[in-house]
């Protein structure tokens, strides 16, 4: 009997092994999609920011980016403030996030310029950002829409 039963559990154990591997393939690939969404929305919030600062006149813009930053890095480096506080900086982003899908920092830009869905960048500003990525997400849409 006990041989039996160690088989009976084996094949059981076997069975629940099988069924977990897609569940945690599935929760890996949504915990990716997650930090993609968030990582888009801190670079898109402080595209935002950046706008608000030059449209105040607190920052100084290069004519022609209506704007908005030259390029990502834009953000990342101490821009100098104008007016009473000309010897202060600011900073709209700490760093450059990876993307958790290509893993790389190397993101997608579109600017004023260029079309809503053009996949090249026109280099003269940054109005809009997005994943690099060919793949498809887990609610059928391409990681690149988002």
């Amino acid at each position: 009997m006990s041989l039996l039963e160690l088989v009976v559990a084996c094949a059981i154990l076997l069975v629940l092994a099988t069924a977990s591997i897609p569940i945690a393939r599935n929760t890996i690939k949504w915990k990716k999609e997650e930090e993609l969404r968030w990582d888009l929305r801190q670079m898109r919030e402080a595209i935002d920011r950046y706008k608000d600062a030059s449209d105040k006149g607190q920052i100084q813009v290069k004519a022609g980016t209506e704007g908005y930053p030259e390029g990502l890095d834009s953000l990342v480096k101490p821009t100098p403030l104008t007016g009473t506080a000309a010897d202060k900086r600011i900073r709209f982003l700490r760093e450059i996030p990876m993307d958790p899908i290509t893993k790389n920092k190397d993101w997608g830009l579109r600017s004023v310029q260029d079309d809503t869905d053009s996949t090249s960048w026109g280099g003269q500003d940054v109005f809009d950002v997005y994943s690099k990525s060919s793949g498809t997400a887990m609610d059928g849409s391409k990681y690149s829409d988002w």
